[in-house]
């Protein structure tokens, strides 16, 4: 699973390590982690203080790739924020869709009413057609 994660140096060990700041749940969906979960880096492993990287964990939770997350991040920059597309105006777009299919229920109850009143003045033409007709065979019927 992918994470974001910052660099600190845990004092105590003397080591780096990763707080995990959020996680991928699906390819455009994140979550932040609220709980502080920390992995340590091993004696090995030094990175700077405070970097952001993307760190890949395996099922077991080792450590399986680490990234500078700097590209990632530009990424997000250039294909979200440089076109003025804001947490506000998705919650605006998701407002206007969910009133547009209100408004498309409305219209499809509407349009089935009227085509059950329709198929009702239909039946009740057909009837008084019918009707006339009787009348009409009924006039041209000789007495007996």
């Amino acid at each position: 699973m992918l994470y974001l994660a910052q660099v600190h140096r845990n004092q105590f060990l003397d080591q780096f390590q990763l707080k995990l700041l959020a996680r991928q749940e699906a390819e455009n969906i994140w979550a932040t982690i609220p709980e502080e979960t920390c992995i340590l880096l091993g004696k090995g492993n030094t990175l700077n203080e405070k970097l952001l990287v993307l760190v890949e964990l395996s099922s077991t939770g080792e450590i399986e790739r680490i990234e500078e997350a700097t590209n990632w991040i530009l990424e997000i920059v250039d294909k979200y924020l440089t076109s003025g597309i804001t947490p506000e105006f998705l919650r605006q777009e998701a407002e206007r869709a969910e009133q547009w299919r209100q408004d498309l229920t409305l219209q499809n109850q509407d349009l089935a009413r009227r085509s059950l009143e329709l198929e009702a003045r239909r039946e009740q033409i057909q009837a008084l057609e019918e009707s006339l007709m009787r009348e009409k065979q009924d006039e041209n019927k000789p007495n007996s």
